[in-house]
């Protein structure tokens, strides 16, 4: 008996370690594939990599373990340089997200620079026929509520919050957490996995950020809620935001889709005492609101969840606000909750 445990524990043993080393050697061949900075077709470094380690492993079959400890130091060689690779703010950006704002705070006033209000055109969804950048300054005094947008733009399990600070004298000041992609570049749901993309706060109109999702690019749904949470804690909420965009403003970071994409930057954002409970759907989060929902984040109105969400949709009424300076106020009417 005793010896069938050790076997068993040794086969487990050397099950687990094959698995490591495999995996391991599958996240270094996507670093080089999308991080290697020598760009050249067919991604010749990065098959080149996985060819030799895969040969140096199939020596272990022939006893020359020597093999496995090459490729363990040309994957360790691999990691090593990949953590080497700097995040920053000076490249040839696309003219959405062009500059990174950043902000001053003296007592109540919150002075915001780089603020985007970009009009677009249906052949021009990043602006770049017509960008406006401005600043803003607004009261902390003057705060008066929280609304979430969620963007959906063709999986239901995915999707990207919006945030918008209300005023009672100045217009809403919404908020998303990008990728910073450059001139040419696309998302890679893969690549961002790696170090592929700078994170970005953009700090805009909601005719802008909001507009181009629900009337310019196609096949994206935004939804609109507003939320319950009391005045005290969306000035902290607002300050986390402009305390996080100076951060990046002064120090780059790179985007994760894992660990700092758009929904669990928010959440990262906060000290650790503040922040809510783990959920699968702040990963997940084309779920989101069905967890705001849950938690009593939202106002409701009385209504089930799924009509909630049904009756939050603002496509239509984007569309029909699209040039009215009054578009803020315009989206929400109907809405549950306004």
């Amino acid at each position: 008996m005793r010896g069938c445990l050790k076997f068993f524990l040794r086969f487990m043993g050397v099950i687990l370690f094959w698995i490591g080393i495999l995996g391991w050697v599958t996240w270094a061949f996507g670093a080089l594939w999308f991080d290697c900075p020598v760009a050249a077709p067919g991604h010749p470094v990065a098959l080149a990599y996985l060819v030799t380690v895969l040969t140096l492993l199939t020596l272990w079959a022939t006893g020359q373990r020597w093999g496995v400890l090459c490729a363990v130091a040309l994957t360790a060689a691999v990691t090593l340089w990949w953590s080497l690779l700097k995040p920053s703010n000076d490249r040839d950006w696309q003219a959405d997200v062009a500059r990174e704002p950043w902000a001053e705070v003296n007592g109540d006033l919150v002075t915001i620079h780089n603020v985007r209000n970009f009009d677009y055109r249906p052949e021009d969804t990043t602006g770049e026929s017509n960008p406006r950048w401005e600043t803003r300054t607004v009261r902390l005094s003057q705060l008066t509520g929280l609304d979430a947008f969620l963007n959906f733009w063709g999986v239901s399990w995915m999707a990207h919050p919006i945030l918008s600070f209300q005023f009672k004298d100045a217009p809403p000041i919404a908020i998303s957490i990008e990728t910073r992609k450059e001139k040419g570049e696309a998302y890679s749901a893969l690549g961002g996995l790696y170090r592929q993309y700078e994170l970005i706060y953009i700090v805009g109109d909601e005719r802008d950020l909001v507009r181009v999702r629900s009337n310019y690019r196609i096949g994206e749904d935004v939804y609109l809620y507003r939320t319950t949470l009391p005045i005290e804690d969306v000035r902290e909420r607002f300050l986390e935001y402009i305390r996080s965009m100076n951060e990046l403003h002064a120090h780059p970071r790179w985007y994760n889709a894992l660990t700092a994409n758009c929904t669990t930057s928010i959440r990262s954002q906060r000290s650790i005492a503040a922040r809510s409970p783990w959920d699968l759907r702040i990963l997940l989060n084309g779920r989101i609101d069905e967890m705001f929902y849950d938690r009593g984040t939202l106002v409701t109105d009385g209504l089930s969840f799924p009509e909630l969400r049904r009756r939050s949709l603002i496509n239509s009424a984007a569309k029909a606000a699209d040039q009215d300076p009054d578009f803020s106020r315009r989206i929400r009417s109907g809405i549950p909750g306004f």
